[in-house]
Protein backbone atom coordinates (compact mmCIF):
# COMPACT_ATOMS: atom_id res chain seq x y z
CA UNK A 1 0.00 0.00 0.00
CA UNK A 2 2.89 2.27 0.88
CA UNK A 3 4.65 1.78 -2.59
CA UNK A 4 1.42 1.99 -4.17
CA UNK A 5 0.28 5.61 -2.55
CA UNK A 6 3.67 6.87 -3.12
CA UNK A 7 3.60 6.11 -6.99
CA UNK A 8 0.66 8.37 -7.27
CA UNK A 9 1.95 11.19 -5.01
CA UNK A 10 5.16 11.42 -7.25
CA UNK A 11 3.52 10.28 -10.25
CA UNK A 12 5.97 8.23 -12.03
CA UNK A 13 5.50 5.59 -13.76
CA UNK A 14 5.98 2.20 -12.53
CA UNK A 15 5.60 -1.68 -13.31
CA UNK A 16 5.18 -4.92 -11.65
CA UNK A 17 7.74 -7.86 -12.83
CA UNK A 18 4.82 -10.10 -14.15
CA UNK A 19 6.37 -10.18 -17.78
CA UNK A 20 3.30 -12.30 -19.09
CA UNK A 21 1.01 -8.90 -18.65
CA UNK A 22 2.83 -7.38 -21.72
CA UNK A 23 2.01 -10.99 -24.15
CA UNK A 24 -0.49 -10.96 -26.62
CA UNK A 25 -1.90 -14.29 -25.09
CA UNK A 26 -3.03 -12.77 -21.82
CA UNK A 27 -4.69 -10.32 -24.48
CA UNK A 28 -6.41 -13.03 -26.30
CA UNK A 29 -7.55 -14.23 -23.39
CA UNK A 30 -9.33 -11.62 -21.78
CA UNK A 31 -11.13 -10.40 -25.07
CA UNK A 32 -11.97 -14.30 -24.86
CA UNK A 33 -13.11 -13.43 -21.60
CA UNK A 34 -14.96 -10.45 -22.44
CA UNK A 35 -16.07 -11.50 -25.76
CA UNK A 36 -18.71 -14.39 -23.98
CA UNK A 37 -16.61 -17.03 -24.97
CA UNK A 38 -17.58 -19.26 -22.19
CA UNK A 39 -20.24 -16.99 -20.28
CA UNK A 40 -20.03 -16.00 -17.07
CA UNK A 41 -17.16 -16.87 -15.07
CA UNK A 42 -17.80 -17.88 -11.65
CA UNK A 43 -14.52 -20.40 -10.71
CA UNK A 44 -10.70 -20.34 -11.18
CA UNK A 45 -8.66 -22.63 -10.69
CA UNK A 46 -5.16 -21.88 -10.70
CA UNK A 47 -1.74 -23.02 -9.51
CA UNK A 48 1.99 -23.10 -9.75
CA UNK A 49 3.81 -27.23 -9.08
CA UNK A 50 7.32 -25.18 -7.76
CA UNK A 51 8.16 -26.24 -4.23
CA UNK A 52 9.23 -23.70 -2.35
CA UNK A 53 10.15 -25.36 1.39
CA UNK A 54 13.13 -25.67 3.67
CA UNK A 55 11.10 -27.62 6.38
CA UNK A 56 13.98 -30.08 6.53
CA UNK A 57 16.42 -27.07 6.92
CA UNK A 58 14.59 -25.52 10.06
CA UNK A 59 16.85 -27.42 12.61
CA UNK A 60 19.89 -25.66 10.95
CA UNK A 61 19.20 -22.13 12.12
CA UNK A 62 20.79 -22.80 15.08
CA UNK A 63 24.44 -23.32 13.26
CA UNK A 64 26.47 -20.20 12.92
CA UNK A 65 28.42 -20.79 9.74
CA UNK A 66 31.45 -18.31 9.08
CA UNK A 67 30.09 -15.29 7.00
CA UNK A 68 31.72 -15.23 3.42
CA UNK A 69 34.05 -11.83 2.98
CA UNK A 70 32.33 -10.90 0.36
CA UNK A 71 29.05 -11.09 1.55
CA UNK A 72 27.54 -7.82 3.69
CA UNK A 73 25.17 -9.96 5.80
CA UNK A 74 23.20 -7.23 7.70
CA UNK A 75 22.59 -5.39 4.45
CA UNK A 76 21.40 -8.91 2.35
CA UNK A 77 18.55 -8.99 5.39
CA UNK A 78 17.00 -5.70 4.69
CA UNK A 79 14.23 -5.08 6.83
CA UNK A 80 13.71 -8.50 8.11
CA UNK A 81 14.77 -9.56 11.96
CA UNK A 82 18.82 -10.55 12.31
CA UNK A 83 19.26 -13.80 12.93
CA UNK A 84 22.41 -15.76 12.40
CA UNK A 85 24.04 -15.95 8.77
CA UNK A 86 23.88 -19.34 7.46
CA UNK A 87 24.60 -20.31 3.38
CA UNK A 88 20.57 -22.32 3.46
CA UNK A 89 18.94 -18.81 2.99
CA UNK A 90 20.51 -17.87 -0.37
CA UNK A 91 21.33 -17.29 -3.54
CA UNK A 92 17.88 -18.67 -4.75
CA UNK A 93 16.69 -20.49 -1.55
CA UNK A 94 15.57 -17.18 0.50
CA UNK A 95 11.94 -17.49 -1.69
CA UNK A 96 11.13 -20.53 0.67
CA UNK A 97 12.20 -18.37 3.92
CA UNK A 98 9.57 -16.68 5.46
CA UNK A 99 11.85 -13.48 6.63
CA UNK A 100 13.38 -12.90 3.39
CA UNK A 101 10.45 -14.68 0.61
CA UNK A 102 6.92 -15.17 -0.12
CA UNK A 103 7.24 -18.68 -1.13
CA UNK A 104 5.15 -20.50 -4.03
CA UNK A 105 2.50 -18.00 -3.51
CA UNK A 106 4.30 -15.00 -3.40
CA UNK A 107 6.67 -16.06 -6.58
CA UNK A 108 3.57 -17.36 -8.89
CA UNK A 109 0.20 -15.99 -8.09
CA UNK A 110 1.09 -12.57 -10.25
CA UNK A 111 1.99 -14.64 -13.32
CA UNK A 112 -0.79 -17.38 -12.90
CA UNK A 113 -3.42 -15.12 -11.77
CA UNK A 114 -3.08 -12.26 -13.87
CA UNK A 115 -5.27 -13.19 -16.99
CA UNK A 116 -8.12 -13.75 -14.69
CA UNK A 117 -7.28 -10.58 -12.46
CA UNK A 118 -7.35 -8.64 -15.63
CA UNK A 119 -10.50 -10.02 -17.09
CA UNK A 120 -12.96 -9.77 -14.50
CA UNK A 121 -11.70 -6.76 -12.75
CA UNK A 122 -11.53 -8.82 -9.40
CA UNK A 123 -9.89 -6.21 -7.29
CA UNK A 124 -10.21 -7.39 -3.45
CA UNK A 125 -11.52 -10.49 -2.15
CA UNK A 126 -14.24 -10.38 0.77
CA UNK A 127 -12.28 -13.55 2.39
CA UNK A 128 -9.21 -15.86 2.31
CA UNK A 129 -9.63 -19.66 3.74
CA UNK A 130 -6.51 -22.00 3.45
CA UNK A 131 -8.16 -25.17 2.68
CA UNK A 132 -5.28 -27.85 2.72
CA UNK A 133 -1.92 -27.64 3.59
CA UNK A 134 1.26 -30.40 3.18
CA UNK A 135 3.65 -31.17 5.70
CA UNK A 136 3.71 -27.89 7.44
CA UNK A 137 1.92 -26.49 10.79
CA UNK A 138 2.48 -22.66 11.55
CA UNK A 139 3.47 -23.62 15.19
CA UNK A 140 6.34 -25.35 14.36
CA UNK A 141 7.14 -24.38 10.93
CA UNK A 142 6.67 -20.24 10.92
CA UNK A 143 9.67 -19.67 9.26
CA UNK A 144 8.89 -21.80 5.85
CA UNK A 145 6.34 -22.58 4.00
CA UNK A 146 4.41 -26.16 3.26
CA UNK A 147 4.69 -28.50 0.18
CA UNK A 148 1.52 -28.00 -1.13
CA UNK A 149 -1.08 -25.63 -0.32
CA UNK A 150 -5.07 -24.61 -1.44
CA UNK A 151 -6.56 -21.53 -0.78
CA UNK A 152 -9.49 -20.05 -1.84
CA UNK A 153 -10.34 -16.16 -2.46
CA UNK A 154 -13.62 -15.14 -2.56
CA UNK A 155 -14.52 -12.25 -4.63
CA UNK A 156 -18.29 -10.42 -4.78
CA UNK A 157 -20.20 -9.64 -7.73
CA UNK A 158 -18.94 -6.11 -9.15
CA UNK A 159 -20.61 -4.49 -12.37
CA UNK A 160 -21.89 -7.06 -14.48
CA UNK A 161 -19.83 -9.81 -13.39
CA UNK A 162 -21.21 -11.80 -10.80
CA UNK A 163 -19.76 -13.61 -7.51
CA UNK A 164 -16.24 -15.46 -8.35
CA UNK A 165 -14.56 -18.25 -6.37
CA UNK A 166 -10.68 -18.28 -6.96
CA UNK A 167 -8.79 -21.29 -5.76
CA UNK A 168 -5.03 -21.28 -5.22
CA UNK A 169 -2.52 -25.03 -5.70
CA UNK A 170 0.73 -24.40 -4.56
CA UNK A 171 3.38 -27.00 -5.05
CA UNK A 172 2.18 -30.51 -4.53
CA UNK A 173 -1.30 -29.66 -4.16
CA UNK A 174 -2.62 -29.83 -7.94
CA UNK A 175 -5.82 -28.62 -9.59
CA UNK A 176 -8.59 -31.04 -9.76
CA UNK A 177 -9.34 -32.79 -13.03
CA UNK A 178 -12.82 -30.70 -14.05
CA UNK A 179 -15.66 -31.78 -16.34
CA UNK A 180 -15.03 -29.27 -18.98
CA UNK A 181 -11.41 -30.93 -20.06
CA UNK A 182 -11.01 -33.34 -22.45
CA UNK A 183 -11.40 -37.33 -21.69
CA UNK A 184 -7.79 -37.76 -20.77
CA UNK A 185 -6.47 -34.14 -20.61
CA UNK A 186 -4.78 -33.10 -17.33
CA UNK A 187 -4.95 -29.37 -15.82
CA UNK A 188 -1.98 -27.67 -16.21
CA UNK A 189 0.37 -28.00 -13.66
CA UNK A 190 1.37 -24.64 -13.82
CA UNK A 191 -1.63 -22.22 -15.17
CA UNK A 192 -5.02 -21.86 -14.42
CA UNK A 193 -8.92 -23.64 -15.91
CA UNK A 194 -11.54 -20.50 -15.76
CA UNK A 195 -14.47 -22.07 -15.87
CA UNK A 196 -18.03 -20.14 -17.22
CA UNK A 197 -21.54 -20.99 -17.38
CA UNK A 198 -21.05 -21.90 -21.33
CA UNK A 199 -17.43 -23.54 -21.17
CA UNK A 200 -13.89 -23.21 -19.88
CA UNK A 201 -10.40 -21.64 -20.69
CA UNK A 202 -7.18 -23.20 -19.92
CA UNK A 203 -3.75 -21.87 -19.93
CA UNK A 204 -0.22 -21.49 -18.71
CA UNK A 205 1.68 -19.02 -16.86
CA UNK A 206 3.22 -16.05 -17.75
CA UNK A 207 0.88 -14.55 -19.79
CA UNK A 208 -1.70 -16.81 -20.06
CA UNK A 209 0.68 -19.12 -22.30
CA UNK A 210 -0.80 -21.83 -24.55
CA UNK A 211 -4.07 -19.93 -23.79
CA UNK A 212 -7.35 -22.46 -25.53
CA UNK A 213 -11.19 -23.12 -24.65
CA UNK A 214 -11.65 -26.63 -23.96
CA UNK A 215 -12.74 -28.88 -24.40
CA UNK A 216 -10.88 -28.69 -27.91
CA UNK A 217 -14.07 -29.04 -30.10
CA UNK A 218 -14.85 -25.62 -28.53
CA UNK A 219 -11.97 -23.98 -29.62
CA UNK A 220 -12.35 -25.56 -33.18
CA UNK A 221 -16.03 -23.81 -33.62
CA UNK A 222 -14.88 -20.34 -31.71
CA UNK A 223 -14.94 -17.58 -34.24
CA UNK A 224 -12.58 -15.18 -32.18
CA UNK A 225 -13.36 -11.47 -31.95
CA UNK A 226 -11.53 -8.67 -33.15
CA UNK A 227 -8.54 -7.53 -31.28
CA UNK A 228 -9.97 -4.82 -28.94
CA UNK A 229 -6.86 -4.45 -26.80
CA UNK A 230 -3.69 -3.08 -28.08
CA UNK A 231 -0.41 -5.02 -28.43
CA UNK A 232 2.53 -3.91 -27.12
CA UNK A 233 6.32 -4.97 -27.85
CA UNK A 234 7.36 -6.50 -24.79
CA UNK A 235 6.94 -5.99 -20.45
CA UNK A 236 10.69 -3.51 -20.50
CA UNK A 237 9.06 -2.13 -23.75
CA UNK A 238 5.51 -1.08 -22.69
CA UNK A 239 7.62 0.39 -18.96
CA UNK A 240 9.76 2.47 -21.43
CA UNK A 241 7.30 3.89 -23.88
CA UNK A 242 4.95 4.81 -20.46
CA UNK A 243 8.12 7.06 -19.72
CA UNK A 244 8.15 8.55 -22.97
CA UNK A 245 4.23 8.91 -23.31
CA UNK A 246 3.63 10.18 -19.85
CA UNK A 247 1.46 7.39 -20.06
CA UNK A 248 0.67 4.30 -17.21
CA UNK A 249 2.35 1.29 -17.93
CA UNK A 250 0.09 -1.70 -17.90
CA UNK A 251 0.76 -3.52 -14.68
CA UNK A 252 1.34 -0.45 -12.97
CA UNK A 253 1.94 -0.45 -9.26
CA UNK A 254 -0.51 1.74 -8.32
CA UNK A 255 -3.86 0.87 -10.11
CA UNK A 256 -2.84 -3.00 -10.82
CA UNK A 257 0.30 -4.71 -10.08
CA UNK A 258 -0.16 -3.69 -6.17
CA UNK A 259 -3.72 -4.94 -5.92
CA UNK A 260 -2.58 -7.90 -7.66
CA UNK A 261 0.68 -8.58 -5.50
CA UNK A 262 -1.84 -7.81 -2.23
CA UNK A 263 -4.33 -10.79 -3.05
CA UNK A 264 -0.90 -12.33 -2.79
CA UNK A 265 0.21 -11.39 0.30
CA UNK A 266 -3.27 -11.79 1.80
CA UNK A 267 -2.70 -15.49 1.26
CA UNK A 268 0.40 -16.01 2.84
CA UNK A 269 -1.14 -14.54 5.84
CA UNK A 270 -3.85 -16.81 5.78
CA UNK A 271 -1.61 -19.59 5.93
CA UNK A 272 -0.66 -18.94 9.37
CA UNK A 273 -4.76 -19.81 10.04
CA UNK A 274 -5.42 -23.01 8.24
CA UNK A 275 -8.85 -23.92 8.16
CA UNK A 276 -9.98 -20.40 9.10
CA UNK A 277 -12.27 -17.91 7.06
CA UNK A 278 -10.70 -14.40 7.46
CA UNK A 279 -13.06 -11.70 6.21
CA UNK A 280 -10.92 -9.36 4.48
CA UNK A 281 -11.81 -5.00 4.17
CA UNK A 282 -9.75 -4.11 1.41
CA UNK A 283 -11.18 -0.64 1.87
CA UNK A 284 -9.55 -0.49 5.04
CA UNK A 285 -6.65 -2.58 5.05
CA UNK A 286 -7.91 -4.74 7.50
CA UNK A 287 -9.05 -8.25 8.79
CA UNK A 288 -12.80 -7.80 10.17
CA UNK A 289 -12.51 -10.83 12.10
CA UNK A 290 -9.08 -11.90 12.96
CA UNK A 291 -7.18 -9.17 15.08
CA UNK A 292 -4.12 -12.25 15.05
CA UNK A 293 -4.28 -11.84 11.32
CA UNK A 294 -3.89 -7.60 11.57
CA UNK A 295 -0.78 -8.30 12.99
CA UNK A 296 0.82 -9.45 9.70
CA UNK A 297 -0.34 -7.01 7.77
CA UNK A 298 2.44 -4.40 8.61
CA UNK A 299 5.48 -6.42 10.14
CA UNK A 300 7.78 -4.28 12.34
CA UNK A 301 10.99 -3.06 10.37
CA UNK A 302 14.61 -3.27 11.94
CA UNK A 303 16.20 -0.07 12.57
CA UNK A 304 17.51 1.49 9.40
CA UNK A 305 14.79 0.22 7.44
CA UNK A 306 11.52 2.06 8.21
CA UNK A 307 9.37 3.41 5.68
Amino acid sequence: RALMAEARKQKVVTQLGNQGHSSGDIRKCVEWIRDGAIGKVHTVHAACGAVHTRVNELPKRSEKPAIPRELDWDLWQGPAAERSYHGMYLPGNWRAWRPYGNGTIGDWVCHVVDPSFWALDLGAPSSIEVLDMVDFDPKKHIDTFARGSRIRFEFPAKGERGPVTLYWYSGVTKIPRTKELDPGKKPPDTGAVIIGDKGAITHGSHGAGGVRLVPDAAMKAYKQPKQSIPRTRGHHNDFLDAIRNGKKAGSDFAEYGGPLTELAMLGIIATNFPGRKLAWDGANTRFTDCDEANAFINSPYRKGWSL
